[in-house]
């Protein structure tokens, strides 16, 4: 796909933590009807760089939640782009004790960390169901394996990837019967997503330590067997 929105952000490429997460948003994204009058929960947003595209690209208040990023620094950075107070806010939060109000957000997106944490089927339903307006959506990109292997991993894998870690990231049958498991939420689209190489290349030219220990790994097929998702789901009205 043309990524017009996300080119607009490359001079802030340095701040990606993995895979291009604004490539992931923007085809998660485009046409969804997010707007003004919507507040979105950016879980798990690291950087604030997820968070910051998504209210200056489709509008809505973000609370930008994150339990490793500096909160402090996150908030500055949006001062610096321009973000007026209230428009994105930035917040240390664990995805699994959440403290926000009941209902409070209108949805909730949460770019390329997920597979950290929401691997249990209760999670959806005990953990964030209850901060989500009924109607509301939540929209999911996931780095995924292009089958199960189960546990035997090709050796280009483990290059760069301990097995342990290679557990986090599943395929996509795995991920619709996780979200299909769940009581409070209808599951409306789960695919995987067009967006691939794209978004590994701009991590690859980085030059931080994980971006190079990837590069082991990508160079030497590892591409074949990794893809990324999609999922959307919506909260039932009843």
């Amino acid at each position: 796909m043309e990524y017009k929105r996300s080119v607009k952000y490359e001079r802030l490429y340095g701040m990606i933590m993995g895979p291009n997460p604004l490539k992931l948003a923007e085809e998660l994204l485009e046409n969804r009807g997010l707007g003004k009058d919507m507040v979105i929960c950016d879980l798990g947003s690291g950087t604030g760089l997820t968070s910051l595209f998504i209210h200056k690209e489709y509008g809505p208040k973000v609370y930008a939640a994150d339990l490793w990023s500096n909160s402090e620094e996150n908030s500055e950075f949006f001062r610096r782009e321009g973000v007026k107070n209230g428009e994105v806010t930035a917040v240390k939060a664990d995805a699994t004790s959440l403290d926000f109000p009941k209902e409070f957000f209108d949805g909730m997106t949460c770019i390329d960390s997920w597979n950290c944490f929401g691997r249990d089927k209760a999670f959806l339903d005990d953990k964030i169901s209850p901060f989500i307006k009924k109607g509301g959506r939540i929209y999911l990109a996931i780095t995924a394996m292009e089958e199960d292997f189960k546990g035997n991993y090709p050796e280009c894998l483990l290059l760069s990837w301990t097995e342990e870690q290679l557990e986090y990231i599943k395929d996509l049958e795995y991920w619709k019967d996780i979200f299909s498991s769940s009581k409070d939420f209808e599951l409306l689209e789960c695919r995987k997503m067009e967006t691939d190489d794209e978004a590994w290349d701009d991590w690859l030219k980085q030059e931080n330590e994980y971006a190079v220990g990837d590069r082991k790994s990508m160079e030497n097929g590892a591409s074949e067997y990794l893809c990324f998702i999609m999922a959307v789901l919506e909260k039932r009205r009843q």
